[in-house]
């Protein structure tokens, strides 16, 4: 039996889940709490670069839209770190062949909601949800004028990201539910490096840009223009922080001093500093997402990440995938859809959401650390020779679309573990790619 089916938010995950649901044959309606953006420009300064990877790019296969929008992606087979002194190294993110994509928000949003009215889905803007009436699975919304619409439904998903209005109204309405959430002591804030003459990229167009700094860090991602998406993450108070860096001069210097490379290659540093807002950074964790077989919460609105494995979007992405697969397994029975959904998309949101915390450590004090590239050459070498034996977490993440979440994070601490105590290892600097220490390395392994 088909179903009516309303949901809340417009965004990535919201689009991508209605276009799934609409291909079932089901009635499918998206309210969206801003206007259009395919009316006028995307909002500014709030978006950070998204880094399309193989579980995003298995859920667009899965209804035919992988290709159409990697031609809006920029692959991105590693890193580049920019060391304080000029120089840079290229850290490769897996194997040949295999890479990330840089992709605009803005850009993919207005696609997905493209195809998603050309598969006969109604998007209605300016729609703020205000209030859930569970007894009738009515939901209303309001609009800037005030004017209240109420809206009848045989189930309704919250795709309302990260400040979801659907889980307010959910978690209000709802005895014992657990909800918890964390800001990282770091905010964000978004600036651009235009492209050169003709479109020409001043930086390699092929690589995510890191410059590391330990307390903080700058990352640049490419866009199709030749301009790069530049995202400082940076303490709210202190010494050294946004609070502080509030005059041009103050913006000036921070950059000259730490990433001189990146300060030359603005024109407007001080004044797209200034301008931009700066915007905070939190993981949400909820239970439960679902009531029976008529109300889930999806991607952000059930499990908000910070956004450095580069799989908020992809998760959110995976979700849609395994509730249709779910769909398909329990012909439409929609309590065994949605309690399967929840019991075991929970763990591996859960598991993400604590892998992305540790990349950001990872990511700015970590990448320039020589002992930690070391680390990351043996771990490359194993993977290279015993590549079913030992796959370092970030390809489990990133290329093993097929791998849980939380499988990922099991092996990578087993694997961390390990790899820590080779690390303390008398001479580990000039034996690391001996016999001895691979032969070690691969017994732990089996032993596990």
């Amino acid at each position: 039996m088909k179903k009516n089916i309303v949901i809340i938010g417009a965004g990535l995950v919201g689009s991508l889940l209605g276009i799934y649901l609409a291909r079932r044959g089901h009635r499918v309606s998206l309210y969206e709490r801003r206007a259009d953006m395919r009316k006028g420009r995307a909002e500014e300064g709030r978006s950070i670069n998204l880094a399309l990877s193989d579980r995003g790019i298995l859920a667009l296969q899965k209804v035919g839209l992988d290709r159409e929008i990697q031609e809006i992606a920029i692959p991105m087979p590693g890193r580049l770190i920019h060391h304080l002194d000029g120089s840079t190294v290229f850290q490769p993110y897996g194997k040949e062949g295999q890479c990330i994509n840089s992709v605009s928000r803005a850009e993919l949003n207005r696609k997905l909601m493209d195809c998603a009215e050309e598969s006969g889905i109604n998007i209605f803007f300016n729609q703020r949800c205000s209030t859930i009436h569970w007894n009738s699975n009515e939901v209303q919304f309001e609009n800037a004028e005030g004017d209240v619409t109420s809206v009848s439904a045989d189930i309704i998903f919250g795709a309302d990201g990260a400040y979801s209005a659907a889980r307010l109204q959910h978690m209000l309405h709802y005895e014992r539910f657990d909800y918890s959430q964390y800001y990282i002591d770091c905010g964000y804030k978004e600036l651009t490096i235009p492209s050169g003459p003709g479109n020409s990229f001043l930086m390699e167009r092929h690589a995510l840009h890191i410059w590391p700094r330990k307390d903080y860090m700058l990352i640049a991602l490419p866009n199709l223009d030749g301009s790069f998406t530049c995202t400082l993450f940076f303490p709210f108070s202190g010494p050294v922080s946004f609070q502080e860096i509030n005059t041009p001069e103050k913006v000036m210097n921070l950059f000259v001093e730490n990433f001189p490379d990146a300060a030359a290659l603005f024109p407007d540093l001080a004044d797209q500093f200034l301008l931009h807002p700066t915007s905070s950074l939190v993981t949400v964790k909820c239970f439960p997402w679902v009531r029976g077989d008529r109300f889930a919460l999806i991607g952000d609105a059930a499990h908000a990440i910070v956004p450095f494995f580069g799989q908020g979007m992809n998760c959110g992405f995976e979700d849609c995938r395994i509730l249709d697969e779910l769909i398909e397994a329990h012909r439409e029975d929609w309590t065994k859809i949605l309690d399967e959904f929840q019991g075991s998309r929970k763990p591996d949101a859960d598991a993400i959401a604590e892998l992305a915390i540790d990349n950001f450590t990872e990511m700015r004090e970590k990448t320039a650390d020589p002992k930690f590239l070391l680390q990351k050459k043996i771990e490359s070498r194993l993977h290279e020779k015993y590549p079913e034996r030992w796959i370092p977490v970030y390809s489990l993440v990133t290329f093993s679309p097929q791998t849980r979440y939380s499988e990922a994070l099991r092996r990578g601490r087993l694997q961390e573990e390990i790899m820590q105590s080779v690390m303390r290892l008398p001479g580990i600097g000039e034996s690391w790619d001996s016999p001895e220490i691979e032969q070690l390395i691969l017994s732990r392994i089996q032993s596990a």
